[in-house]
């Protein structure tokens, strides 16, 4: 079994080696030393089972149940660099899962508001969150897909689940100048990371970023 240094170790090379210098020539490196910090904070080994946790930093999805996972970690670092975020910014996040990626948030920014479908993902998030100490993340369970209007509009919004097109209740739950980034695509394709950008006179600005590969995003739109 791996000690806390030895995850530490691992950690910080990936970020180094993978993240911010990726091997691979087509990838955008991540360049937000906000952003790099962050990933080198959140340890993504307590938020697998143990028997993954070997495996925690590899820069892949691995398997977190009920047929979702836990994003690949350069994904989550792109993802979170694209929302341009601020220690002051209100962040929405669909799709908690695990918990990894809203972790990642809240390192980042003032509140993260995040919804989950799955309700068995419930406790054992909320019980993560709060014992690696993390007390500006609020968490329910509902269909992302109608977003959390209560502490609407929001700064940024990040989606981790592919729906196929953009949901209607984002787009309205973002404050003008606010960014918003997903997968978009059928299910069990290949979809487009997606850049959304609401100017600061309500219109709505789209660009594709590159190939992304998501668990569909579930709910009563599907």
């Amino acid at each position: 079994m791996l000690s806390e240094y030895d995850h530490q170790i691992r950690r910080e090379r990936m970020v180094r080696e993978v993240i911010a210098a990726p091997c691979e020539t087509e990838r955008i490196a991540v360049r937000d030393q906000v952003v790099l910090k962050a990933l080198c904070s959140v340890p993504r080994h307590h938020f697998v089972s143990p028997e993954l946790a070997g495996r925690s930093y590899e820069d892949g999805p691995l398997p977190i149940g009920c047929g979702q996972t836990i994003s690949q970690p350069y994904m989550v670092a792109i993802m979170t660099e694209l929302l341009r975020l601020t220690l002051e910014d209100i962040v929405l996040e669909v799709g908690t899962g695990s918990g990894y990626q809203t972790a990642i948030l809240a390192e980042i920014v003032k509140h993260v508001y995040t919804v989950e479908i799955v309700r068995d993902f419930e406790m054992k998030v909320k019980a993560r969150l709060t014992n690696l100490g993390y007390t500006n993340v609020s968490m329910r369970v509902g269909d992302g897909y109608q977003g959390w209007k209560e502490y609407a509009p929001y700064d940024a919004i990040i989606v981790t689940a592919a729906p196929d097109h953009i949901p209607p209740a984002l787009i309205e739950q973002m404050k003008p100048g606010a960014r918003m980034v997903l997968p978009v695509g059928p299910r069990s394709q290949v979809q487009s990371l997606t850049l959304v950008t609401k100017d600061g006179d309500g219109s709505i600005e789209q660009q594709t970023v590159m190939r992304a590969c998501f668990v569909p995003l579930t709910g009563k739109h599907s």
